[in-house]
Formats: structure tokens, sequence, C-alpha cells
């Protein structure tokens, strides 16, 4: 039997001489693994198709226990961002959060939707790359259940101004409940509760149409991650990757 499925390939893995094995994140079947015969032969016709970042539509043959890919017409290489190696670890990174968070024959079709928006954006570089990494890393766990409170106080559902972070309460703490070793231990500035609701309410495709201060920017950074800390339990090598040029710039 034969399927077709429209994704993007998250990552892959040499399998014997010539072979591919290639997690794709599908809008049909959620994530999947699937195997490309021959994608290392010189000249074979799934060579181009079997990429990172590659997104477009793919006819699977469905064995018994697995996979294989038997056509692929791809919309998208995202080629601008292959060629620069800063985008190339935020979009890896991107890929791996996704393999993390989606599962085979699930509806992951937003996840997919947000994955390629944001390495389109990634590729336009027209809003920070640090910037992106948070509004990834804030929405794609938003879809997977674990979305940050940031419209009221977790406690009493105060609407008002004057607000902390806690990652452990899920969200924001206005100044009548927050406690002495809250994360942030400084009121947050309005602009960056603001910024986290457009996070987390604007539609995916308008999703990256924004700028913040630095300040802003900090105060987003200390708070995904102590978001990512306490609720994904996996450390990520590209993440590692991240911080480091993060500090080289800092420094």
């Amino acid at each position: 039997m034969q399927i077709e499925v429209t994704g993007m390939i998250l990552m892959t893995t040499q399998v014997g001489d010539y072979d591919r094995r290639l997690v794709i994140l599908t809008r049909e079947r959620g994530k999947l693994s699937a195997f490309a015969r021959g994608a290392r032969r010189t000249g074979n016709a799934l060579t181009a198709a079997c990429q990172p970042f590659t997104y477009g539509t793919f006819t699977l043959f469905v064995g018994k226990d697995a996979y294989r890919v038997q056509n692929a017409e791809i919309k998208n290489y995202f080629e601008e961002i292959k060629t620069d190696l800063d985008c190339i670890t935020y979009a890896t990174y991107f890929c791996e959060l996704a393999d993390y968070l989606t599962h085979e024959n699930s509806d992951d079709s937003e996840q997919l939707k947000l994955l390629y928006m944001t390495l389109r954006a990634l590729g336009k570089k027209q809003v920070p790359e640090s910037l992106i990494r948070r509004i990834y890393e804030i929405r794609a766990l938003a879809l997977d259940g674990e979305e940050i409170q940031a419209f009221a106080c977790v406690k009493c559902g105060n609407q008002g101004t004057g607000y902390v972070f806690r990652a452990r309460q899920g969200g924001l703490l206005c100044v009548d409940h927050c406690e002495i070793d809250y994360d942030i231990g400084e009121l947050l500035n309005p602009s960056t509760v603001y910024a986290l609701q457009f996070m987390l309410s604007t539609p995916i495709e308008k999703l990256y149409s924004f700028r913040v201060s630095q300040e802003v920017q900090e105060e987003i950074n200390q708070i995904s991650d102590a978001f990512m800390e306490e609720y994904v339990d996996r450390k990520f090598k590209s993440v590692e990757f991240l911080d480091s040029l993060s500090c080289n710039l800092n420094d």
C-alpha cells in the first residue's frame, strides 16, 4: 500500500553503505520514520530530498514493519539556512525539539506549521535569531499542552499589572501571591508580559512579526530557560552550542 504525506524532515541517519533513515514530521500521521533505499548513491533521485529541513510531499510504501520512501516532491529546501552555520544550529535545535514533542499517529499539524514558519523566519533574517528561538520554544510547548499562563495570575486570576514569573507554578504571579524565591527577582517589564501574550495567542502565520528591546529579550530568555528546565526532561546538544555563541557575543 502507498500513502502520500506532506511534511518536514527532522533528521537523517546513515543505514548501511547506501541507505538513509529519515524522521519526518507529517501533517497526516504525525512523526514517522521511513527508509530511503540508495539515497547515498551518486545520482540517486532521492539524494537531494533526504536532507534535514527539507519540506515537501513524500510518497511512502507502507511495509509490514516500516515505511519506505518511493518518491519526493520537494517544495522548500531552505537553502538560505544551509549556507549559514548559526542558522543551521538553530534549525537543528528546532527540529530536535519538534522530534521530542511529537509522536507517531498523532495530530501534530500545528507543530508542523509552527516549525515551517519558524524556519522561514530564520531564513529571512528579519527577526533576531535569539528571539525566534524563544518564540518557538514557548509556542511549541504550548501546542504540546504546557502553556505559560501569561494572561492572569496563576493563583487568583488577577489581570492587573505587576507580575513575576514562576516556572513551577506555570506562569505569572501577581504581587500579592509571589514569594521571595521566585524565578525572576524583579517585576516583569509590562512589555515582556505583552510579548508572552502575543507569542501564545497570535496565529502562527503572523507570529514572527515583532521585535523587542534588549531588556525584554533578557527577561524572555530567563522565562523560557526556566520553563524549559521545568517541563522538558532532555538536554539538547545544539542548545549548548547556541548558549556558547551567546556567551561569546556578550563577552
